[in-house]
C-alpha cells in the first residue's frame, strides 16, 4: 500500500475544520514534500515526523513521499499534524497495519524522541467532531491526542479521548496490540472561589453600583484617588455573577484552549483579565498572522478589568467599541478571517487627574484645569457613552479603615444577582445590558414619573440616544434587584446618578 488517508483537525476562530492527511509515497529520488497551504511550523514537520520515526525504530521511507494537507485552501498551522503525517507514512510505507482508520482522528506535535506534546484547541476540535456527529454523537470519531491534552478535549459529552504518551503507543493501539484507554474524566470544581465583598471596607455607594452592574450585566467605570479601593472592587466582581451555565464554561474553556491557556482548575470560573495599559490593540483585540484570541475574548462571559484607564493608547480603547456592542471579534487578514466570541463585563478605573488628587480632602492636587481637561480628553465620547455606570469613588475614611468589617458578603450579594438574572432570563431571555432598542421600549419602560424624569435629564445632561436606553437598562436592573415589574421615578434617579459620573 502506498497510500494512507487519515483526518486531523485546522483551527480557524472557535471553528475546527476537518483537514485530510494524504500520504503518497512513489519511486525516485527520495525526497519530503508538503502541499495544501502549511505554513512554517507544518513545513518543520518534516524534520521532526523523520526524527520521530527513526528513534521509535521504524524505518524512515527512502522514496518519495508526498504529503496533501486537504483542503488545499484552508491554511494550516502548528505542530498538530505532526501526529497523523508520521502515521500515515509507517502506514503507506507498510510497517504497521490499521484496518480502522476511519473510526478516528488524529492530533499531536512530536517531539524528536517520538513523545507527544500537547497542542492547543482540542476543545474546539472535540466540539466540531461532536457537533458534526449530531445529536446522539454515536457516530463521533476517536480523537487520539497527547495525553497533556486530554483532560480539557474530555468536558465534550460523548466523546471518545484516547491519550497517548508516544508515537509508539499509537501505531500499538492502530495495530490492535495494545488497545489505547478512553480517557477517564476527572471531576471538574463544581465551586469557583472569587474574593470576597466584606474584605472592601466602607464605599457603600460603590457597592451598591458593583451589584447593579452585576445584576443586568452592565459596564462600569470608576474614578477616584488612589488607595480608594477601586481595584479591589473590580476583583470581586466575578464572586457576584451568577455561577457559569455549562454552556458559558464550555464556550469560555473552548476560547482558553485556542490560546493554550486553558488549565482544569478553572473550569467553571468566571475569567477575570486585567491586561496592563501598555497592552497593544492586538494583544487586546486578537490578531496575528494566525488569529489568536486577545484580552477580550478571553475574557468572555467574565470581566475585563482595565485600571488606569486613560494610559491606555487611544486606538486600543477605541478598538472596545465595537465588541462592546456586538459581543464579538471579527479578525480579517489577506489570507484568513476569524471570530471570537467577546461578551464581557467591562469594568475600568482611572484616577480623576494626572496625579491622582484632585477633590481630596487634603486638598493634594496641584493640577490645572486644563491639565484635568488634557487628561480625560483621552477617553472619546463615543467610548464613554458605551459605559452604562460611571461612578466616583473617594478616599476612604479614617473611621472605615479602622471598623470592623461587617458589610456583606460576596454570597450574600451573589444571591440577589442571581435572583434578579434569573427574573431577566425568564422574561426577554437575556441579560438587560444585551437588550435591543425595540426590547428596551417593551420591557424597560418606566412610569409616568420616571419618563418626566429622565426627559428633564435628557434636556439638562445632554445625553444621547444611546444613553437614553442605557439608563433605561440600569433602570430595569434596578427594579429587577427590587423585584418590582414597573420601573418607578425612583429607579430611574438612581440610573441617571450613575450615568452623571465624570460629569460632577
Amino acid at each position: 500500500m502506498s497510500l494512507a488517508v487519515l483526518r486531523s483537525r485546522a483551527l480557524a476562530g472557535l471553528a475546527a475544520p476537518e483537514v485530510t492527511v494524504e500520504v503518497h509515497l512513489a519511486s525516485g529520488l527520495p525526497s519530503f514534500t508538503l502541499v495544501g497551504l502549511p505554513d512554517t511550523e507544518v513545513k518543520e514537520a518534516r524534520d521532526r515526523v523523520r526524527a520521530a520515526i527513526q528513534n521509535c525504530g521504524f524505518e524512515f521511507s527512502q522514496r518519495r513521499i508526498t504529503v496533501n494537507l486537504a483542503p488545499a485552501d484552508l491554511p494550516k498551522e502548528s505542530g498538530r499534524f505532526d501526529l497523523p503525517i508520521a502515521l500515515g507514512i509507517l502506514i503507506a510505507s507498510g510497517q504497521i497495519k490499521a484496518p480502522d482508520l476511519d473510526g478516528h482522528e488524529f492530533v499531536g506535535e512530536l517531539a524528536l524522541s517520538g513523545e507527544l506534546r500537547a497542542v492547543r484547541g482540542t476543545l474546539a476540535m472535540c466540539a466540531a467532531i461532536r457537533h458534526e456527529a449530531g445529536m446522539d454523537g454515536s457516530a463521533a470519531r476517536a480523537l487520539v491526542l497527547p495525553l497533556a491534552s486530554a483532560p480539557g478535549a474530555a468536558l465534550i459529552e460523548g466523546m471518545s479521548i484516547l491519550p497517548a504518551k508516544n508515537l509508539l503507543q499509537v501505531c500499538a493501539h492502530l495495530a490492535g496490540r495494545e488497545m489505547l484507554a478512553p480517557f477517564a474524566v476527572s471531576p471538574a470544581p463544581t465551586f469557583a472561589h472569587y474574593p470576597d465583598l466584606a474584605e472592601v471596607k466602607g464605599q457603600a455607594q460603590a457597592k451598591r453600583a458593583l451589584e447593579v452592574a452585576a445584576a443586568g450585566g452592565h459596564s462600569l467605570l470608576m474614578s477616584g484617588p488612589p488607595g480608594a479601593g477601586k481595584s479591589m472592587l473590580a476583583q470581586r466582581l466575578p464572586g457576584l455573577l451568577p455561577p457559569m451555565t455549562s454552556a458559558e464554561a464550555l464556550e469560555s474553556a473552548a476560547v482558553h484552549s485556542l490560546a493554550g491557556s486553558f488549565k482544569l482548575a478553572h473550569w467553571n470560573q468566571r475569567p477575570f483579565r486585567a491586561p496592563h495599559h501598555s497592552a497593544s490593540s492586538a494583544a487586546l483585540v486578537g490578531g496575528g498572522g494566525t488569529p489568536r484570541p486577545g484580552e477580550i475574548s478571553l475574557a468572555h462571559n467574565g470581566t475585563l478589568f482595565l485600571d488606569e484607564l486613560p494610559e491606555f493608547q487611544r486606538g486600543v480603547l477605541e478598538a472596545l467599541r465595537e465588541p462592546l456592542e456586538t459581543g464579538q471579534i471579527n479578525i480579517a487578514r489577506a489570507a484568513r478571517r476569524a471570530e471570537f466570541p467577546a461578551r464581557f463585563q467591562l469594568v475600568a478605573a482611572m484616577n480623576p487627574c494626572p496625579c491622582g488628587w484632585l477633590g481630596h480632602p487634603a486638598g493634594k492636587c496641584r493640577c490645572t484645569p486644563d491639565q484635568v481637561a488634557r487628561y480625560r480628553g483621552k477617553l472619546s465620547g463615543p467610548l464613554l457613552d458605551r459605559i452604562d455606570l460611571m461612578l466616583d469613588v473617594p478616599a476612604v475614611a479614617e473611621a472605615d479603615l479602622s471598623a470592623r468589617g461587617d458589610g456583606e458578603s460576596s454570597a450574600t450579594v451573589r444571591d440577589r444577582v442571581t435572583a434578579a438574572r434569573a427574573v431577566q432570563i425568564e422574561r426577554q431571555g437575556k441579560p438587560n445590558a444585551r437588550l435591543s432598542p425595540d426590547e428596551v421600549d417593551r420591557h424597560a419602560r418606566p412610569d409616568e414619573a420616571g419618563a418626566q424624569l429622565l426627559k428633564q435629564a435628557m434636556a439638562r445632561l445632554s445625553l444621547t440616544a444611546r444613553a437614553y436606553h442605557r439608563i433605561l437598562k440600569v433602570a430595569r436592573s434596578i427594579a429587577d434587584l427590587a423585584g418590582i415589574e414597573q420601573i418607578s421615578s425612583a429607579h430611574v434617579a438612581e440610573a441617571i446618578h450613575y450615568r452623571r459620573g465624570l460629569a460632577d
